[in-house]
């Protein structure tokens, strides 16, 4: 069993390569904040706060693909904290830019965030960065949003609980 977790890992830590762009963000629920870097850790480009509508997120897509043209990578990988429903529209406009989306476990995040600046303090700042390094190393899982009739069918077997539910109550 530990030799299939630990090839499992090797091969998300392969997936990270010189081309690629590593982009990690603090979802909030008003302001985010992404930070860019490159498969060994070094920071590329300025953070860039954007907030969750039409036009934050073209801000971001576009701050993310003037990176990827300045630092000659081909890939971006997007990784995010799913902490609370805020990531849902970020992900659903950052899958139809053809952006590779992964999630980070937000546990992870709260014991890596010391090795920062060797300090607990919490920003969204600084969680941005450690997003990214955990992206990195390998540290995230790839989620599977469902699209289409496959997020409707979603929908509605969750009402269908709740109702069942609510009969059984009555």
């Amino acid at each position: 069993m530990k030799y299939k977790m630990k090839q499992k890992q090797n091969q998300l830590i392969t997936r990270i390569s010189e081309t690629t762009l590593v982009v990690g963000a603090d979802i909030a629920k008003k302001i985010h904040i992404a930070r860019a870097v490159d498969y060994r850790g070094i920071e590329l480009g300025k953070d860039c706060e954007f907030y969750n509508d039409r036009e934050g997120l073209t801000k971001l897509a576009t701050w993310m693909k003037e990176l990827q043209q300045v630092h000659t990578k081909s890939e971006i990988v997007f990784g995010i904290e799913p902490t609370g429903h805020y990531w849902f529209p970020l992900a659903a406009f950052l899958q139809g830019e053809g952006i590779k989306i992964v999630l980070v476990n937000p546990h992870h995040v709260n014991k890596t965030k010391e090795i920062e600046d060797n300090s607990q303090t919490k920003s969204d700042y600084k969680d941005a960065k450690v997003i990214a390094d955990l992206v990195r190393n390998g540290k995230y899982s790839e989620p599977n949003l469902p699209t289409e009739a496959y997020a409707d069918l979603r929908i509605l077997m969750n009402l269908r609980e709740k109702v069942v539910v609510n009969l059984s109550q009555v």
